[in-house]
């Protein structure tokens, strides 16, 4: 096998693995890693007390209904995705700093399940309301500059 046909089989495999993952999904996905950046941007801000939870459920799903709204997607969609992942993003961040200094005893153990189960089922609501308002947003930004030219 010649290298310029190896080269173009990987990249064939390589395209397809990309294609696996639904168009929402890698727009919810790029919106909360950008949001992560924004947050700490937003941290910066004098009496700013946003954490990295906070800051990813509210910025990174407002990114993915703009960026899904720039793709003709659902903004909706988008949003929701976006956040049902901050939240995934949440509580990992916690169970990596807080989690390893509390005492896990069973009580403890259960609240924390029932709260994350409460907070995954809730966050996309609030994501999919974000999302609408970044599409919103977008398109409401890209129809002024139409009217200007």
């Amino acid at each position: 096998m010649d290298f310029k046909h190896g080269h173009t089989m990987r990249r064939m495999l390589a395209d397809s693995r990309l294609r696996r993952i639904p168009q929402v999904w890698r727009v919810a996905m790029l919106g909360t890693v950008a949001a992560l950046p924004a947050t700490v941007l937003i941290n910066w801000l004098p009496n700013s007390q946003a954490t990295v939870g906070g800051g990813v459920l509210i910025v990174g799903p407002v990114i993915a209904g703009a960026v899904a709204t720039k793709r003709s997607l659902d903004p909706s969609a988008a949003g929701l995705r976006g956040g049902f992942l901050a939240r995934i993003v949440t509580i990992s961040v916690f169970i990596l700093t807080e989690g390893t200094t509390v005492n896990w005893s069973l009580n403890t153990i259960s609240f924390f399940i029932i709260a994350s189960v409460m907070l995954l089922s809730l966050s996309p609501v609030f994501g999919l309301i974000s999302g609408r308002i970044g599409g919103w947003v977008l398109s409401t930004v890209t129809d002024s500059k139409a009217d200007r030219a």
